[in-house]
């Protein structure tokens, strides 16, 4: 019986630097408690400015009420462009980026928190979730137009990368000391770079392994296996 395809909100991008990074969006459920959260500290700091009101009397009215609407309009603005994240997410591990991964900009932040206005209609962020629950990367109404994503932090794991396998393929060439351990830190940081950047670095040494495309990526890896003694 065919179960049909899973719900996969992994993104996957490459870096400039060739490095693949895995971007697990966050649903409706994980940004609902965020929002919760950060809503019940916008309303702890809103209920001390207005016990404030009696102290600062009629000629400071204005500017506590300037001050709500600065705090309700800039909250997220100002988290986002400081931490990627307001305090809601930051509790829940989730942080706002663009869609290429890399951190929002003012003009990111400040067009999808200027269009949560939109969201929020025709009542209880109805378009909003409409638009977050029709999207394969979960993305509100704002983060479409402002190219943006919520995402799940992962936290840094205490392990070392595991040099990818390869067939022992000796040197034909004498390598200095430093030319050893390059050609090693290569095989080690293989698995954190895409197929296309490994074969464009190994390509780089092609008087060494003596091919192009693929073959010279999988010879510099048997070179390396080579140099640590995997013969």
């Amino acid at each position: 019986m065919d179960a049909g395809p899973r719900l996969d909100t992994a993104a996957v991008i490459e870096t400039p630097e060739g490095v693949e990074l895995a971007l697990r969006a966050a649903g409706p459920v994980p940004r609902s408690l965020a929002w919760t959260i950060d809503v019940a500290v916008l309303v702890a700091v809103v209920t001390v400015l207005l016990m404030l009101i009696p102290l600062v009397g009629e000629s400071g009215i204005g500017f506590v009420l300037l001050a709500m609407f600065a705090l309700w309009w800039g909250y997220d603005f100002v988290c986002e462009l400081a931490w990627g994240a307001t305090p809601g997410k930051r509790a829940l591990g989730l942080r706002v980026v663009r869609t290429d991964g890399t951190p929002v900009t003012w003009v990111d932040s400040a067009l999808r928190n200027l269009l949560r206005a939109a969201d929020v209609l025709p009542f209880g962020y109805c378009l909003g979730l409409c638009a977050c629950l029709s999207s394969p990367r979960f993305q509100r109404f704002g983060d479409l137009v402002a190219g943006t994503l919520v995402v799940h932090v992962d936290r840094p794991r205490a392990r070392r990368q595991r040099p990818e396998a390869a067939a022992p393929f000796a040197p034909p060439l004498p390598l200095s000391t430093e030319e050893q351990r390059t050609v090693i830190d290569y095989a080690t940081r293989a698995g954190t770079l895409s197929r296309a950047r490994c074969v464009e670095l190994a390509e780089i040494v092609e008087p060494l392994v003596g091919a192009r495309g693929e073959l010279a990526r999988t010879r510099l890896l048997g070179l390396a296996a080579w140099l640590r003694g995997d013969r």
